[in-house]
């Protein structure tokens, strides 16, 4: 366990090597990546977001490949597709163990549905022809707030296969001067060097399952999950895999911390993280706050509204 913890915390610091001043960000990613689950990055551009994913990519030399969406993009540009005259398959971007799905909200509804499979079930069917991804097999998407022109709106079934939704913000002043002196002569992402290998890596997803979650804990999240379907905050609630990955997360959050047991703390920090993109609003003041940050306010009213388990 305390090598665990250890190797994690390697991982985090290699990774804030060059995202500067968001430690916490990359804390909630790395717990996301070792809880086997996907992350949807969501925030303006030019803040960091496809920096992060290509430093975690290097941080556990994992293959790494990034796919530009836009709206003339098409689901074999993604798969990949059999070759007319050799009728050999051709794979696409989407066979690497970590994958950057760049832009994705500006790709065709068609297009993004290309990810659906991959995501839910490591495996691609092409042709009638379903092949194995590799392991571990990461999407890491980066979009555009919803109010910007030029997007469409990810469908629920997508949103409900990433583990959480995570905006990274503009750095305050100290960071950002940090991050100019830092480029001065050189990037650090070209000089960042692996602290682990795939195989460590999924030696440590793998602790993540031996990280004990007392049946009260279970039943907390289950009442959370419910209180997201019976609240007149929403109109659509969080789905059993909702609960599924929030479990495994909450796992994983307590072995970064050095512990082999989930605390209720574990469970209720992670709830904003894990529910905001999967909850639709009944109503929506848009003259006052962005969707995503109204969803957020919504998820912190109904947590509070659900008593902790007794220890």
């Amino acid at each position: 366990m305390e090598t665990a913890t250890v190797s994690i915390q390697s991982l985090c610091a290699n990774v804030g090597r060059v995202i500067t001043g968001k430690d916490a960000s990359i804390r909630l990613v790395v717990r996301a990546m070792l809880a086997r689950g996907h992350i949807l990055l969501e925030d303006l551009p030019g803040v960091g977001k496809t920096v992060l994913a290509r430093a975690l990519a290097r941080s556990i030399s994992c293959q790494f490949r990034r796919i530009q969406c836009t709206p003339d993009l098409l689901p074999v540009d993604i798969t990949g597709y059999v070759d007319p005259r050799t009728r050999e398959f051709v794979p696409g971007p989407v066979f690497a163990q970590i994958v950057l799905a760049d832009e994705l909200n500006r790709a065709t509804p068609r297009t993004q549905s290309a990810l659906l499979e991959a995501m839910g079930e490591g495996q691609v069917t092409v042709e009638g022809v379903t092949r194995s991804l590799p392991d571990p097999f990461l999407v890491i998407a980066t979009q555009n707030p919803i109010e910007h022109r030029g997007v469409n709106d990810l469908p629920e079934a997508q949103l409900d296969r990433f583990t959480i939704l995570l905006s990274l913000g503009y750095p305050d002043r100290g960071d950002e001067s940090r991050v100019l002196r830092s480029r001065t002569e050189r990037d650090p992402l070209a000089t960042l060097q692996p602290v682990m290998d795939d195989a460590q890596f999924l030696e440590l997803t793998r602790q993540v399952l031996q990280v004990r979650i007392e049946e009260s804990l279970l039943g907390y999240i289950v009442d959370l999950i419910r209180a997201t379907r019976s609240s007149q905050l929403l109109a659509t609630g969080a789905s059993p895999r909702c609960a599924l990955q929030w479990m495994r997360l909450a796992q994983a959050s307590a072995l970064t911390q050095g512990r082999a047991y989930v605390i209720p703390d574990d469970v209720k920090a992670l709830a904003v993280p894990v529910l905001a993109h999967r909850v639709f609003p009944a109503a929506y003041p848009a003259d006052s706050v962005s969707m995503t940050e109204w969803k957020r306010r919504c998820v912190q009213q109904i947590i509070a509204t659900v008593s902790l388990p007794e220890s």
